[in-house]
């Protein structure tokens, strides 16, 4: 059976090239592997607790455990930020720009690549129909 968490605070430190995911501590990585774990089981309706199908978590799952968990760190580094973390600008002579930070889309990461071959079918319920003379 896959324990939970699938990978520790070391594992997306290790993973990350990131040095706002690097110098985060790793009581709030923890937190971000737990958000990203249950969005994974979420999205795949699959806890990955049957232990002859799932002795261990599989690769492709605990790579997205990596990569959805290292945007959340890198992301809340981002908004965190001595300068508000919300805004940048620039200027250029006489032209300057704004630009916010907003949080990433986890669509955009393309995770379904690595999830799609394990979501569980959804649950059928019931359905209860009566019926009455007109």
């Amino acid at each position: 059976m896959a324990v939970r968490p699938w990978v520790t605070p070391q594992d997306v430190k290790s993973w990350s090239e990131r040095p706002s995911v690097q110098n985060r501590s790793g009581k709030k990585i923890k937190t971000d592997i737990m958000r990203a774990e249950q969005y994974i089981i979420a999205y795949t309706r699959n806890t990955f607790s049957d232990p002859e199908r799932y002795p261990e978590i599989p690769e492709p799952v605990r790579i997205a455990v990596l990569i959805l968990a290292e945007q959340f760190a890198a992301n809340a580094a981002a908004l965190g930020k001595e300068s508000g973390g919300m805004f940048r600008s620039e200027t250029f002579d006489d032209y300057s720009y704004t630009l916010a930070d907003t949080d990433f889309q986890i669509d955009n990461l393309n995770l379904g690549s690595l999830l799609d071959a394990y979501i569980e079918p959804a649950e059928l319920g019931t359905v209860v129909m009566k019926m009455r003379k007109l």
